[in-house]
């Protein structure tokens, strides 16, 4: 009896002293907690499917550096390259799951959630990069970024210059029935369609990882793309001809999932804001500065470079979007050649 109690006695003791360490162990935990001293970074993931040698990649890498440090570390951006968490179509689907917090992505494919967020990447309708930037600092982007995030609950942080594109050949092509039947590779996305139609190419819509590939194996004849992606993704290596058609500028949205948006604080999100647009900036002109010397780079590695005029095309262009409609309104297409 006397063993009994004594071991009932210990147990007693032993468990009472367990209790009060794991009390204190929750103490200070919470005590950390609230002071901060025990917090883990919110990571973002930030996906797209351009190289890890291009501008946008470089500007997100910039961007993630400057988080961390504008945040004492409590946002720490994670950059996924070179479609290594889906393709252009299924990062914008991403947004939606919260399997991705934020990507690049056209403006175009952004455009299929709301229309005029591709307006810009109608055929022709920019003229040069000031316009670009004219347009992207204008009361009418700024209205159709707050449609964008009024359908999609997800915020359009950046809006970056991804350069005027221009067609990719084994011939040259000097007006619009030199492209009469070819099989000419474009993005998924229904715009893209626009100019091949209209001057009765064979459009062939391919993901921008098999462009090169099908290049090389003569799937198709030809690709368009700005002359920096054309040397990003090395199709020179794989066509004869580069031809100067500018018959589109396209651009890249920074876009942040409404779920992100909720994880974090207002503050930090505002940095989030900040360095995106910042990071959209640095990128745009180093493309803008590229196109200005790439031609002449394409000529130096023995690459025909092709000075089109472009008014046929443009014509070309003009009468077919005539015949459809292009689900814009009559404003919004006044308003940005306006500017």
């Amino acid at each position: 009896m006397f063993k009994k109690a004594v071991s009932k006695g210990m147990f007693k003791e032993q468990f009472n002293r367990r209790s009060a360490l794991s009390i204190m162990g929750a103490t200070a935990l919470t005590v950390g907690l609230f002071s901060g001293t025990v917090q883990a970074a919110t990571t973002i993931k930030w996906a797209h499917v351009y190289e890890v040698g291009s501008p946008y990649h470089q500007a997100a890498l910039w961007a993630a550096d400057e988080m961390k440090a504008k945040t004492d570390g409590r946002v720490a951006i994670k950059v996924f390259p070179a479609s290594s968490l889906g393709k252009e179509v299924e990062l914008n689907e991403s947004l939606n799951f919260g399997t991705v917090d934020m990507i690049y992505t056209g403006a175009i494919f952004a455009g299929s959630s709301y229309k005029p967020l591709a307006l810009s990447g109608l055929p022709f309708i920019i003229r040069n990069f000031d316009h670009w930037k004219k347009y992207r600092d204008s009361e009418l982007f700024d209205g159709i970024k707050q449609g964008y995030e009024k359908v999609t609950g997800h915020d359009v942080t950046g809006f970056t210059y991804y350069g005027a594109r221009h067609v990719t050949s084994n011939k040259p092509i000097n007006q619009p029935s030199d492209m009469e039947g070819m099989k000419i590779r474009v993005p998924n996305a229904p715009m893209f369609l626009m100019f091949p139609k209209a001057v009765n190419a064979n459009a062939s819509p391919l993901a921008f990882s098999e462009v090169y590939l099908a290049l090389q194996q003569g799937l198709v004849d030809a690709q368009e793309n700005p002359l920096p992606t054309i040397k990003f993704k090395k199709f020179y290596e794989v066509q004869k001809y580069i031809n100067l058609t500018g018959h589109m500028t396209n651009s890249l949205v920074t876009v942040v999932s409404s779920m992100t948006k909720n994880r974090l604080s207002a503050d930090d999100y505002a940095v989030l804001e900040e360095v995106s647009v910042q990071a959209a900036a640095r990128a745009s002109n180093e493309i803008n500065e590229a196109e200005e010397n790439l031609a002449q780079w394409f000529r130096d590695q023995g690459i025909k470079v092709v000075e089109v005029d472009k008014k046929p095309f443009q014509e070309k262009v003009n009468s077919y979007l005539d015949s459809i409609n292009s689900g814009f309104t009559k404003e919004q297409l006044s308003g940005i050649s306006a500017l």
